[in-house]
């Protein structure tokens, strides 16, 4: 439940931050002038919805890296580091990919790949994972990654928590601008937005937000399914994945920042299962068995 928090709170404060920041410069005048301008309103939307996703994006590399605390192995200084480096290598190289950085960070059995583009990303690997999993189930681990990385899933997932911020953005706005006309019936001297907009579009955007993310973590475990597959293609079998994930079962998964959970490999739904960024393990092992 924590990384699913953290992953909604991480697009949320973005949105709301960009939102603020347009009601203090004025930016509001640009669709409320002269009364509520639906068309303006949605360009607007697009503007901050995407603008506030691809600036995720942009950071996720850069954020991952310290809230993870992960370092990246820069020259291997042991053999667990040079098998990790050229494992990574491998699966590039077989997926038609730039060499990915690599990272080690220390915590309980996950890994993620995040980054920007296919040119400029990272799969990172926690030392409880390294320590517990066998050479042929770490290597499946890995490729799980790689695949996200070939699969372009940071980026269709952007595009796609693009849209639902838009969505999110252009409906408070709506409804901010109904209680605020509700609010200022008998105030005839008034004009433009008031207080009770702000705080209404604040209100929204956080409810409407939690309420999109249930989409968002839709696709995130769609991609998934996706991944694992890739994995069994790379590793020319589906039986290190499905090994892997039996493996990772019997574990407690590591807790991944907001901004790398949906690309990690494990995930465990429970009463919140429509928040999970992943399946459940043994949905996951089904597909790939079929």
């Amino acid at each position: 439940m924590k990384r699913v928090m953290l992953l909604i709170a991480t697009n949320l404060a973005i949105v709301i931050v960009l939102g603020v920041v347009a009601t203090l410069t004025g930016a509001n005048r640009f669709f409320t002038s002269g009364g509520l301008d639906l068309g303006k309103l949605l360009f607007f939307a697009l503007i901050m919805g995407f603008g506030g996703s691809f600036i995720s994006l942009w950071m996720s590399k850069t954020i991952a890296k310290w809230s993870t605390g992960a370092q990246v192995v820069e020259t291997p200084a042991n053999s667990t580091e040079f098998w990790l480096v050229e494992t990574v290598r491998r699966f590039a190289d077989k997926a038609g990919l730039p060499m990915p950085e690599v990272a080690i960070y220390d915590g309980e059995p996950n890994a993620f790949a995040t980054g920007a583009s296919r040119k400029s990303s990272l799969v990172a690997v926690s030392t409880g994972l390294l320590q517990s999993m066998t050479r042929e189930e770490a290597e499946a681990v890995i490729a799980h990654e790689v695949a996200h990385i070939a699969n372009g899933d940071m980026v269709t997932l952007t595009l796609i928590q693009g849209v639902v911020n838009t969505f999110v953005i252009f409906l408070a706005r709506v409804v901010g601008w109904f209680v605020d006309s509700a609010l200022r019936k008998a105030d005839d001297q008034s004009s433009g937005p008031g207080m009770g907009y702000t705080i209404t579009v604040v209100i929204c955007d956080i409810a409407f937000g939690v309420l999109a993310s249930v989409i968002v973590m839709y696709f995130s475990r769609a991609r998934e399914f996706r991944a694992d597959a890739g994995a069994a293609h790379l590793m020319g079998s589906p039986r290190p994945m499905v090994a892997a994930l039996r493996r990772l079962g019997g574990m407690e998964a590591g807790e991944l920042p907001q901004n790398v959970a949906t690309a990690g490999i494990n995930g465990r739904p429970g009463w919140m299962e429509l928040f999970s960024s992943h399946p459940p393990i043994a949905q996951r092992i089904e597909a790939l068995q079929r």
